[in-house]
């Protein structure tokens, strides 16, 4: 199987890779467009600010490529977050495959939430053998709000989208390849059995 990590500078792409290999795999770090669509399985990470890793991806003509791909696609962190309509942080448009905009915590939470939490309301395979109130890790100070494709919830002064998907398209707000033996089992789900 063929995995590719979508190299466009704006992830934390090591410990991901590390993840996949600890379950067996292996992974490419690529930003190539042909390698990507050739991949059976694409993971779409992000870590930084939405506007500037947007600008990357436009420069690199990814942006036209990832909502086009057929394949599962996992983005995480802020790679879920710009596989939304639009973002409140930079006054970002996203990619439009999760029909949801991305906003800012409101001032009386404390930003970013860093740690752990629990996600609950699991639906969909990518939860296969997790239970719900398993503990996740978390980074961030914007959210997706509930909607229709949310897959997973968790709480932070208000309850938000832990987890999305659309068809082909999963995205996780935590961290799975920092969240232990759970974050493992979902990477593990989306490598095997979605």
């Amino acid at each position: 199987m063929k995995i590719v990590i979508i190299n466009y500078g704006a992830g934390n792409i090591q410990s991901i890779k590390f993840a996949i290999e600890r379950l067996g795999y292996k992974a490419v770090l690529s930003h190539d467009a042909d390698e990507i669509k050739t991949a059976d399985k694409v993971i779409f990470p992000g870590v930084g600010e939405a506007s500037s890793a947007m600008k990357k991806l436009r420069e690199s003509g990814l942006d036209s490529l990832i909502p086009q791909l057929t394949q599962p696609v996992l983005g995480i962190c802020l790679g879920m977050q710009l596989m939304c309509n639009s973002s409140e942080e930079g006054h970002t448009k996203g990619l439009g495959i999760f029909d949801v905009d991305v906003v800012k915590f409101s001032p009386g939470v404390k930003v970013p939430q860093i740690g752990w939490n629990q996600i609950a309301k699991l639906k969909s395979d990518l939860f296969e053998n997790v239970e719900e109130n398993s503990h996740i890790y978390l980074v961030h100070s914007f959210y997706a709000p509930i909607c229709g494709e949310t897959i997973a919830e968790t709480e932070y002064g208000i309850n938000y989208s832990a987890a999305l998907k659309k068809d082909n398209f999963y995205g996780t707000q935590f961290h799975p390849e920092k969240s232990s033996d759970v974050g493992e089992r979902i990477l593990g789900n989306f490598l095997g059995s979605v």
